[in-house]
């Protein structure tokens, strides 16, 4: 039997090389890394004009996009895969980006008869199989507040920095006591507790989940989401950053990526033992009751990059096994359940714990 053949687009990054390892053990797959740099399988430039053809030469079976940052990239990796044959998986954080795929690349992908996900990563696509498992348990959900705690010495990537910093300081909508009204990107501090972490200060950010989680949870009136680092004095220089461009200094954040990336390493070793992450919901249960459930996932913090990964390992297995039947664009939420994800947390020592109160 031919193996199916994956072609991972950013092959030797941060996710891509976690995402390569996994699926290159399991024996019905071929994972070849792709991109610029020699010493690649294949070597790919997105912004070369022979990109599509190059791809289409490979044969792929699925692709899988990991070349970020996706705040301001268009779909040309995806059409271009779907061009090829192939099933399509990104690994996307970038709210326009995930939230206009469909609309953007359905055609495409129907044509193909194949499918496209977009956003296969902790957001949405592990943070919708939590509200999923969860929300059932309401008669009307309220309230989604999410938060994601990575540890210090987890790697970072210059990439992921640059898709945060492209808005801090910048206004976005959220979904607040049923309006929609403008947030800052990291602006908006709180504390927030996570399991075996204790508090730390949250900030918000712009993700996918402010646009997808209304959508596929109608009548929810609050959807907030935020991030907070392990050193607060990293913390607080992003705050003031953001605040100075949001009072209209130019500030170029982004252009810091690669070096504020070397010098938060030298802090590692001042990081704890842990990261996680925290998934609050509020709501009115059948009898009338006000309930909160608190969803903590607990990772080592070296292990912590592992997590954005298991969505696209998941969905690349049950691709090449002929699982999904599913075609056409989408964001990726609804395609895995939160008990898929439980042998991979298993894997890497990752811990979850479930708090129940009255709200």
């Amino acid at each position: 039997m031919t193996a199916t053949r994956v072609v991972i687009v950013g092959g030797r990054g941060n996710f891509g090389v976690r995402i390569g390892r996994a699926l290159s053990s399991d024996a019905g797959i071929e994972v070849l890394a792709a991109g610029r740099r020699s010493g690649t399988d294949l070597q790919l430039d997105l912004a070369a004009a022979d990109f599509a053809a190059r791809l289409r030469a490979a044969s792929p079976r699925i692709v899988i996009h990991c070349a970020g940052p996706f705040q301001g990239q268009d779909y040309r990796v995806a059409k271009a895969a779907l061009a090829a044959g192939a099933h399509y998986i990104d690994v996307a954080d970038g709210r326009a980006f995930v939230a206009r795929f469909g609309a953007e690349v359905n055609g495409e992908a129907r044509a193909a008869g194949r499918l496209a996900l977009s956003g296969a990563s902790t957001l949405p696509a592990l943070s919708a199989a939590v509200l999923d498992h969860f929300a059932p348990r309401f008669r009307s959900l309220e309230e989604v507040r999410i938060a994601i705690a990575p540890g210090q010495r987890a790697v970072r990537g210059a990439a992921t920095l640059e898709g945060v910093f492209s808005y801090a300081g910048r206004s976005f909508k959220w979904l607040s006591g049923g309006e929609w009204r403008d947030a800052w990107g990291w602006q908006e501090l709180t504390r927030l507790r996570f399991a075996q972490m204790g508090t730390r200060w949250a900030a918000a950010c712009d993700v996918p989940d402010l646009e997808l989680v209304p959508l596929r949870h109608p009548g929810v009136r609050t959807v907030e989401f935020r991030a907070a680092l392990e050193l607060s004095i990293q913390h607080f220089f992003l705050w003031l950053a953001a605040g100075l461009r949001r009072i209209g200094l130019p500030v170029p954040i982004e252009r810091w990526a690669k070096p504020l990336d070397r010098v938060a390493s030298l802090l590692d070793g001042f990081g704890g033992k842990h990261g996680g992450m925290l998934v609050s919901l509020v709501g009115t249960q059948t009898d009338g009751s006000r309930r909160r459930i608190d969803w903590h996932l607990t990772a080592p913090a070296r292990d912590g990059p592992e997590i954005p990964c298991m969505a696209a390992i998941l969905l690349a297995r049950k691709l090449a096994r002929g699982l999904i039947a599913e075609r056409g664009a989408y964001a990726c939420t609804g395609f895995l359940a939160l008990d898929e994800f439980e042998p991979e947390f298993a894997r890497w020592r990752i811990t979850t714990a479930i708090e129940e109160s009255a709200a």
